[in-house]
């Protein structure tokens, strides 16, 4: 992805990118675990959960999600109490555009917290539970990589201009 008019990326745009491949791929590795799910019979899954395996596709899952859930928390919340404000010192006309990425923020975290209730549930029984926690990550991959792409559409040019944090 390169920017129209600059060589490069500068390195806090950079990063943004990194983290941000990283949400990516993780949420990528926890949807083709819930995807492998249908394929264990419950006597296996029953194992699973009784000896908590650590190569386990129960034990995986409950950990990926989990995990995964709370590194978009944390990284969710750095940005709307650094990287926000600094961004809406650049002018009134970013207003609105973080405005609709703190909703983004507000709107995914209410979908990590229903991912990780549905790990919580009994994922070794057949049909509801492994329903609900598939039907979440379904919504929370469409609304995160749509928030991932528009916050990077929308903050390059910004971050870009930046030689230092304006925050530190």
């Amino acid at each position: 992805m390169q920017n129209p008019g600059m060589t490069e990326d500068g390195p806090l745009f950079r990063e943004l990118l990194w983290v941000h491949g990283m949400v990516r791929s993780d949420r990528d590795r926890v949807e083709a675990l819930v995807a492998a799910m249908p394929e264990l019979h419950a006597e296996e899954i029953r194992g699973e959960v009784t000896a908590l395996k650590t190569d386990g596709p129960l034990w995986k899952l409950r950990v990926n999600c989990l995990h995964y859930c709370r590194f978009v928390h944390a990284h969710h919340n750095a940005e709307d109490a650094l990287l926000f404000p600094a961004v809406r010192r650049e002018g009134e006309g970013m207003n609105p555009i973080v405005d609709r990425l703190e909703a983004d923020h507000r709107r995914v975290s209410d979908l990590l917290d229903e991912v990780e209730e549905a790990c919580e549930g009994p994922l070794e029984s057949e049909g509801a539970a492994r329903d609900r926690l598939s039907a979440a990550l379904s919504e929370l991959a469409v609304h995160l990589l749509e928030h991932l792409d528009y916050e990077e559409e929308s903050l390059r040019t910004t971050l870009n201009s930046w030689k230092s944090l304006p925050w530190g």
